[in-house]
């Protein structure tokens, strides 16, 4: 069965917030507990939702901390965001080419209409499933789901592309292939571990996965 379907998580993915999301985990976590995070120990809380990362250093401040988190995030977003090579010049291809494309990602959705619309990307997407559109996040399979739903797509004729191990798991527990990147900050092997369908060394590499 050929692809037809292409969905995508965002963060560090399609565009690299990493540096953004690193300084306001560290600008958070260094007003709520100082001296305890250095920037190696963020990490492991990239990928997750903001809720489950900060319920595990302070459970009773954690809508406190996500609120923080968010002002710095936004206040420096711009400045940080960029699409990582490749990106742009793929997606308009595909797009081209009459794939149907998702975004499916932990963030809130206006968050990450931001960051498409930073990195000239906003026009590309046919759907956009966030944090808010779902009662259970990635590696759930609810938000493929979602995603499939919308678009009138089968999973069969999916992929899902992402950074994290959530995205591989959610793309596996939703039955469609799954493509990890080689960039994700998590390390290669991480994603190896989990046996996805292809690992890409640049987006480019999908245009051979779909058969350009």
């Amino acid at each position: 069965m050929s692809i037809r379907t292409l969905l995508f998580d965002l963060d560090g993915t399609l565009i690299d917030t990493n540096e953004l999301i690193i300084s306001s985990f560290l600008h958070t976590l260094e007003q709520y507990v100082p001296g305890q995070y250095g920037r190696e120990d963020v990490y492991k809380f990239i990928g997750p939702s903001l809720w489950d990362s900060f319920g595990t250093v302070m459970p009773d401040k954690v809508d406190e901390m996500v609120d923080t988190y968010r002002k710095h995030n936004l206040e420096h977003h711009d400045s940080f965001v960029v699409a990582y090579d490749g990106v742009l010049e793929t997606i308009q291809q595909v797009k081209q080419d009459g794939y149907q494309l998702g975004i499916v990602t932990t963030k809130i959705a206006e968050t990450a209409k931001r960051g498409l619309k930073v990195t000239k990307l906003d026009s590309y997407f046919d759907v956009l499933i966030g944090l808010d559109d779902v009662s259970h996040e990635k590696p759930h399979p609810e938000p493929i789901y979602k995603a499939l739903k919308a678009l009138d797509a089968k999973a069969s004729e999916a992929i899902m592309v992402g950074d994290n191990t959530h995205d591989i798991l959610a793309g596996q527990n939703a039955g469609v292939k799954t493509a990890g990147v080689a960039w994700t900050i998590k390390g290669r092997k991480t994603l190896e571990s989990l046996h996805p369908d292809y690992m890409l060394d640049n987006m480019r590499d999908l245009l051979t996965i779909v058969g350009k």
